[in-house]
């Protein structure tokens, strides 16, 4: 993992450690989408086509931790760095193209009583539209098949995204 990866995704679990105590499991059953999951692939369909977000080589994590709590880092492998060098100091290109091909948030999740993901809550996200945002499987769907799972939501403006992760071992 590259160090700038390594760097967000500790940064964002420890954002996930809030003061109050995470929602209890429903019960000590199976819970098919716990780990750590590496994106491997991700388009969206909309009416221009097919496109790959985050390149042909994606670089995300998502992370299901057992309190129920995840987090999801998604960017693509050969972003170019800033200029500057310090994080801050962006050119409006540079912190449009981060902004337009990144994302993270993390929040709390929910399984039924056979472990499939059922909906989660966004508690923060780079993209503060989301803070808040509850989606159910009505919204978002991720079926776990051995170590593939699949993620699918519709976006607000009609697109269809579709992400494929290997559970890391």
């Amino acid at each position: 993992m590259n160090r700038r990866l390594a760097l967000v995704v500790a940064a964002g679990l420890a954002a996930c450690a809030p003061s109050d105590p995470a929602p209890p499991r429903p019960d000590s059953g199976p819970n098919a989408v716990l780990g750590t999951w590496r994106m491997v692939s991700a388009t969206v369909e909309d009416e221009d086509g097919v496109s790959r977000p985050y390149g042909d080589r994606p670089n995300g994590l998502l992370v299901f931790t057992p309190e129920m709590r995840f987090i999801e880092v998604l960017t693509p492998a050969d972003a170019p760095p800033f200029a500057s060098g310090v994080r801050g100091e962006g050119t409006d290109a540079e912190n449009r193209r981060a902004m337009a091909t990144t994302i993270g948030f993390f929040g709390v999740y929910s399984v039924d009583a056979d472990g499939v993901f059922t909906g989660n809550r966004v508690e923060g996200s780079t993209f503060p539209n989301w803070i808040g945002d509850v989606r159910t499987r009505k919204d978002l769907t991720l079926v776990v098949q051995g170590d593939r799972m699949i993620e699918r939501f519709t976006r607000p403006d009609g697109g269809r995204v579709s992400a494929e992760f290997e559970r890391v071992r």
